[in-house]
């Protein structure tokens, strides 16, 4: 899931030490759930509790903090911008982002 991994980026050192492993084995390294059990010497059932809490922990920061929607609106103002350039447009999205 590329949303997961994008949340990770923005809020994974607010994941307790074992989510934040678990989720970057399993969506970063690409290991399965068995994997990582194996590796941490849990059961695949631990891991796949804790990646699951995991991932709701990391939509609700989204949803609270709103960084990566707030990145994606700046994305596409600054594409709108680079379409149609106009000095009044970059004061605006300057004015209202920062």
């Amino acid at each position: 899931m590329l949303e997961v991994s994008i949340l990770l980026d923005y809020y994974s050192n607010l994941l307790s030490d074992r989510q934040k492993e678990y989720l970057l084995e399993h969506f970063e390294e690409d290991l399965s759930l068995s994997e990582i059990g194996k590796k941490h010497s849990v059961s695949r059932q631990a891991v796949y509790d804790n990646i699951k809490r995991g991932i709701k922990i990391l939509r609700d920061y989204e949803e609270k903090i709103g960084f990566y929607k707030r990145d994606l609106e700046l994305l596409s103002e600054l594409k709108e911008l680079k379409n149609d350039f106009k000095l009044e447009k970059l004061e605006k999205i300057i004015e209202k982002n920062f």
